[in-house]
């Protein structure tokens, strides 16, 4: 494996901005892996290596215009890009080219990358998956609803790769390919010019291998400029909340072994754990996160359902008719419970830097006609705050395992900064070979 395609897109861009690395010899090093692997892996819905390497030679002929300059990146294909094809997952958008890049693309391009290609999404970024397999083990699911976003990172395909979360589909992928999987708060990416399937709970997010790129994806994305994304762990121990959530008996043996591991290795180098037992009216947030989920989109897809039934999955046919049921009065009590809960967990996070919980219950399971189940993501998808898996180990099965750092609402910078120190501390890396 070529080494260049291991490397950070901050050392890529620090390099090609000295002169060290040229963007096309750095795009095809990415493009060389991607003719290797692609065929077992499928990470990608759209590539074409002659437009990469316009983009990249293009970048080399001037000077560098932002912090991603010559650097090659992929987008879920749930993102609208005008010079190339976004069919969101389904058949019903086959050959659908979007009149305008949405807005993170635009900044993406503004910041002077390289747009590689699209990757493969679940349909409408729900569950249906697409073809992409777990680089680790082909047999098994990268997870969803951002499969080929994680496999391309996990796979060195890229170094960053943006995905999408309405329930876990970054920080379950994430957790599943051995990566890191970034949601930031919510709103804080700019989620225009993407499908939206439940807006009060679709978020734009990240995938990357090294931590000081989720520092250049805030530099580039964020809304919250100027920020203050750190550049390196933070310097003092932090103070961690061991948070098991009310799911905790969910979690294989696999994954609480692994969680517990962790949280001993975290307090061996110096943080203060603080036991953290979630308010009882979190109980009863999966539900209404469920409830949520299903009611918006189905007004979202409302268009779709009417004039394209056949061409949709039996699962989000499923899905959408559930969706359908749903009451006002259910949505307005579920999205109630959810405000209530944001202020408790306010509260609870004033006491600590970070909570630490599960990623996902436990490996990536067997099969690709499924993606797993988001449940240790529902909650804090609800509740819009940030959060950030990295591995910690693997399973039975050999496949990775994640735990993710939950961060208060819109302290991004200092979670970052934190759950680098975590994973300083704890991390077990487990690289695609």
């Amino acid at each position: 494996m070529d080494n260049l395609v291991s490397i950070s897109a901050s050392e890529a861009a620090r390099r090609i901005a000295k002169g060290a690395l040229s963007s096309v010899a750095y795009t095809e090093a990415l493009l060389a892996r991607i003719a290797e692997r692609e065929a077992s892996v499928g990470a990608w819905i759209h590539i074409d290596p002659s437009a990469a390497l316009a983009q990249a030679r293009a970048a080399d002929a001037r000077p560098p215009v932002g912090p991603l300059h010559g650097v090659a990146v992929g987008l879920k294909d749930i993102i609208d890009t005008a010079d190339m094809p976004t069919a969101y997952g389904s058949p019903i958008y086959a050959g659908h080219r979007p009149g305008k890049d949405a807005p993170s693309v635009a900044q993406l391009r503004a910041a002077g990358a390289v747009i590689l290609g699209k990757t493969v999404t679940a349909e409408f970024a729900t569950y249906h998956p697409g073809k992409t397999a777990n680089p680790h083990n082909l047999a098994h699911t990268p997870g969803g609803s951002s499969s080929g976003s994680a496999a391309a990172v996990a796979d060195y395909h890229v170094a960053l790769s943006l995905g999408t979360q309405t329930a876990g589909s970054i920080i379950r992928p994430a957790s599943f390919n051995g990566i890191i999987g970034y949601k930031p708060t919510f709103d804080d990416f700019n989620y225009g010019g993407l499908h939206a399937l439940a807006p009060s709970l679709d978020t734009l997010g990240v995938f990357v291998r090294h931590f000081e790129d989720l520092s250049l994806s805030r530099q580039v994305m964020s809304r919250s400029q100027p920020v203050r994304a750190p550049s390196e762990p933070a310097g003092a121990a932090p103070r961690i909340g061991v948070c098991r959530t009310p799911m905790w008996d969910k979690a294989d043996a696999d994954m609480q072994e692994a969680f517990l591991r962790t949280v001993d290795r975290l307090g061996k180098a110096g943080a203060s754990l603080v036991d953290i037992e979630l308010p009882a009216s979190f109980t009863a947030l999966i539900e209404a996160q469920t409830l949520i989920f299903m009611a918006e989109g189905a007004r979202h897809l409302e268009r779709e359902w009417r004039e394209q039934p056949a061409l949709l999955s039996p699962e989000l046919r499923a899905l959408l008719e559930k969706g359908r049921a749903c009451s006002d009065a259910a949505v307005a009590e579920a999205q109630a419970l959810a405000a209530r809960c944001r202020a408790e967990l306010a509260d609870i996070l004033r006491e600590v830097d970070a909570l630490i919980a599960p990623a996902a219950i436990g490996e990536a399971p067997k099969g690709l006609a499924a993606t797993g189940d988001p449940l240790f993501s529902r909650i804090w998808t609800f509740l819009h705050v940030p959060c950030i898996s990295y591995p910690v180990g693997r399973g039975a099965q050999g496949l990775p395992l994640g735990v993710q750092a939950i961060g208060a609402h819109a302290d991004d910078d200092r979670l970052i900064g934190t759950a680098w120190w975590m994973a300083e501390q704890s991390a077990e890396w487990t690289p695609v070979i």
